[in-house]
């Protein structure tokens, strides 16, 4: 079985100098992360592996998520996932390694929320109906696939086991 896990960036603020490739993570969104990142743990999710999105607030979302675990996890700044399509999402997952069997993605809407409703087959069905209404800053969706290699990942073969929010932490969602 593989096991990926898209989370979107924490709450950034609205503009930045840079542009929105540089907008930083409001304080809300640091701490929403660092709260994702004690779940994740909590729940055995540490993942073999993550792909972050070169953009400011998604490093800074990396940064606050993993440094609520014990052990460092190898990671990648991945431009590719900025502004990415669900379908540019998916060739990206169908080149990941088959030794990483649960990987962590922290990317952007629309993409991430469109990629794992085309990637859901079945699953927590109150979990799909919450993500198909609002996938909010620092959700986040798991993704179980029973295949045998990232490269037969394709649309309909996940199954949705849960999707969190803020909120559902102790959070608000936005």
């Amino acid at each position: 079985m593989y096991r990926l896990i898209l989370l979107r960036h924490g709450k950034a603020a609205p503009f930045a100098g840079g542009g929105d490739h540089e907008r930083p993570l409001m304080q809300r969104g640091r701490e929403a992360a660092a709260r994702v990142g004690r779940y994740l743990a909590d729940e055995h999710l540490t993942p073999d592996f993550a792909a972050v999105s070169d953009a400011l607030r998604t490093r800074e979302t990396w940064d606050a998520v993993s440094g609520e675990w014990r052990h460092r996890v190898p990671h990648r700044l991945e431009p590719r996932l900025y502004e990415a399509s669900a379908e540019s999402l998916l060739a990206l997952l169908r080149q990941s390694p088959d030794d990483m069997r649960l990987m962590l993605a922290i990317g952007h809407n629309p993409g991430f929320a469109e990629l794992a409703l085309m990637l859901i087959g079945y699953g927590d069905r109150y979990a799909a109906a919450r993500l198909r209404a609002k996938f909010p800053t620092c959700a986040f969706a798991v993704l179980d696939f029973d295949v045998d290699s990232w490269r037969e990942v394709g649309p309909g073969t996940g199954r949705l086991d849960r999707f969190i929010t803020p909120k559902s932490l102790g959070g608000e969602d936005d």
